[in-house]
């Protein structure tokens, strides 16, 4: 079982010191795809670097405004382009004359499945385009970029130095799992970016959505493997008769929110693509939400 961290204190649009050198602003966007809202964080004191200014709204925009009043934004970090986190980053970075730092927005195809919620920002555009390994200071802080694709394929998460802490974005959340849609989110890329993240040991994990995780190997763990248990559960639908997604969802996520089925789905068809390219599930052509699928061999 996940142990999941859903408890915190916040309110819209209050400026919290949640450590030395962070603060959050919770943007007032809750629903079944976001928790309580886009949480942005103002990192340092003085000059400050921003990350995931959130949703277009206005008063979310003021509030930033107002926190970082009296001090110079050098950064603007986006985690990704989904329109929970990016589409205020550039009405911010005009307003603080802040450049925007961000990984190249993927193409098309990312757009080509069915839309959630959180929608992909087809019109953001980094002012400078990060690959991984980039390091940017400030008087009192230190942000390496670290890619984590699979969520989104230009997923990028932050690491603070000073105080080992990982913002993951929505590469890790405490309050829920993770949606991997395809054709954008890749199952695979998904679990060698939790690998990477394991491998770095960090003490603190500031997900953009809900509280810090802290006990963050264990949580780590039980993240992958509850990964793995719905693999198992996927071969044993189909191993029971289950040949399409709309079959599988209703029984494995019999538990779950129905109106989180439509994503489940779209995890459920990244576990399936992934299946495919191993060996262990057929399909004929290639896989999709719509195909019938069966246990290879």
């Amino acid at each position: 079982m996940i142990p999941y961290v859903r408890q915190f204190d916040f309110a819209y649009g209050r400026v919290d010191q949640v450590s030395p050198r962070i603060r959050r602003v919770v943007a007032e966007n809750p629903g079944p795809f976001t928790f309580t809202g886009t949480g942005t964080y103002i990192v340092g004191h003085g000059e400050v670097a921003v990350i995931d200014p959130g949703p277009a709204l206005d008063a979310h925009l003021q509030a930033l405004l107002k926190a970082v009043e009296g001090e110079r934004v050098t950064h603007v970090f986006v985690t990704h382009t989904h329109l929970d986190h990016s589409p205020l980053a550039r009405p911010f970075a005009r307003a603080t004359g802040a450049k925007i730092y961000a990984a190249r927005p993927p193409g098309e195809s990312a757009h080509a499945g069915p839309q959630l919620e959180e929608g992909d920002d087809e019109a953001f555009r980094p002012d400078v385009v990060l690959t991984g390994g980039e390091r940017f200071c400030g008087p009192d802080w230190t942000i390496e970029a670290v890619p984590t694709p699979g969520h989104a394929s230009n997923h990028m998460a932050f690491a603070l130095a000073e105080e080992n802490a990982l913002f993951p974005g929505d590469h890790v959340m405490g309050w829920s799992t993770t949606v991997i849609s395809p054709p954008d989110g890749d199952m695979a890329a998904y679990y060698a970016s939790l690998e990477r993240v394991r491998a770095r040991g960090f003490s603190t994990l500031w997900p953009t959505h809900g509280p810090p995780v802290t006990e963050v190997a264990p949580f780590l763990d039980a993240y992958l493997a509850h990964r793995k248990a719905r693999e198992a559960q996927i071969l044993a639908r189909l191993a029971a008769g289950d040949r399409t997604i709309g079959e599988m969802v209703p029984a494995i996520y019999a538990e779950v929110d129905r109106r989180l089925w439509p994503a489940a789905a779209h995890s459920v068809l990244a576990h399936l693509i992934g299946l495919v390219r191993t060996g262990q599930v057929a399909t004929d052509g290639e896989p999709g939400p719509d195909s019938l699928y069966r246990l290879a061999g």
